[in-house]
């Protein structure tokens, strides 16, 4: 059982500037995410895509502000070793449970077994929970060779090294993939052969990721199967081929080694509709003065959250934040004094953040 001030739920780019606002505060934190990495939305849907209205920043992309915002979180993000992944990040998890404990603390427990026990939560789920759009084939529950990401560190092996890979999907995600995968920079990390799987010769994709994909296909290092998968032969845990139905309703067996479905994200609000919380319109009903939601100790900040006037907009969500953590310090410690520190100033915010001075 993890025992914390807060528990922060998402670690898109508000739930990890709600970690760095919590940690100025003086308030310890935990953050799950159901993603296998940091980033949310940002990172899952237009991780190389530029953003234009972050203040101070004319232009990055989601990538880049995932990593900016976990540099600035890192003072509260501890770790065992230089370039070890954070203690207090739990990423693949999805919280099943939430519970009221009658002291006024929470209980969570995740669909993998993760126990956590916090004085205050913070829903930082954006749309809701982002879970990739799966395969709906019988079967395929157990195999050990089916894939949703790739490797979180482009350094880190391939799990499809020298084999068949067929990639399924026809959006940005699965073409930026087979390309990604076809131009490794390690010759002996990449697939031996690379498929494209598609109901149809056309993508709906970037022009120039298009255009890119379609002179790897002409030069024979890409290989494009147009169709749809109708069923999956699997043997043990392992999936050996998916029967393919094409456009002139013939049916073919495409074998394969490993198969990486890339059908895009979808967010699902799951669990946190069993919480008790007041919802309208499958967002959290907030007020504007705490973003606390209808259960006390309960906040919920970004696009999760609904209130008069709600903009879903990056730079709202990190001022909802920034109320959430100074409301919740009042709370969890109500007799210490609230006075408003400034980064600039402050020797005690020097001392949290680790700054000399």
């Amino acid at each position: 059982m993890i025992h914390t001030d807060a528990l922060v739920v998402g670690a898109g780019p508000v739930g990890l500037f709600q970690v760095f606002q919590l940690g100025l505060l003086g308030l310890k934190a935990e953050i799950i995410d159901v993603l296998p990495h940091a980033g949310g939305q940002c990172t899952a849907l237009y991780p190389d895509k530029p953003i234009y209205d972050i203040p101070g920043v004319p232009v990055c992309t989601g990538r880049e502000l995932t990593q900016q915002l976990l540099i600035q979180a890192a003072p509260f993000m501890p770790t065992d070793a230089p370039g070890a992944p954070p203690r207090n990040l739990h990423l693949g998890h999805m919280v099943s449970e939430l519970r009221a404990l009658p002291e006024g603390s929470f209980e969570i427990q995740t669909d993998k077994g993760l126990q956590a026990r916090a004085r205050s939560v913070f829903i930082a789920a954006g749309a809701g929970a982002f879970v990739p759009r799966g395969l709906n084939l019988p079967g395929l529950e157990a195999v050990h060779n089916l894939h949703y990401f790739l490797p979180e560190q482009a350094e880190a092996p391939m799990p499809w090294a020298g084999r068949h890979l067929l990639i399924h999907g026809g959006g940005d995600e699965a073409l930026a993939a087979a390309l990604d995968m076809a131009q490794h920079p390690d010759p002996a990390q990449r697939p031996a052969r690379l498929s494209l799987l598609h109901r149809r010769d056309q993508f709906q994709a970037d022009d120039e990721l298009d255009k890119q994909v379609r002179a790897l296909m002409a030069a024979g290092q890409i290989e494009l199967v147009v169709g749809m998968p109708v069923a999956a032969q699997v043997e043990g845990e392992h999936l050996t081929a998916l029967q393919i139905l094409g456009a002139d309703g013939q049916t073919r067996t495409q074998t394969l080694d490993h198969l990486l479905v890339r059908l895009g994200m979808s967010p699902k609000l799951g669990p946190l509709t069993t919480w008790g919380l007041t919802l309208e319109r499958k967002q959290v009903a907030v007020s504007t003065a705490s973003f606390e939601s209808s259960i006390p100790g309960i906040h919920a900040v970004g696009d999760i959250n609904t209130y008069p006037g709600k903009k879903r907009l990056l730079l709202c969500g990190f001022h909802e934040a920034t109320l959430a953590a100074h409301h919740a310090a009042a709370t969890v410690h109500p007799d210490a004094p609230q006075h408003l520190l400034y980064t600039t100033t402050s020797p005690l915010l020097h001392q949290r953040l680790g700054v000399a001075r």
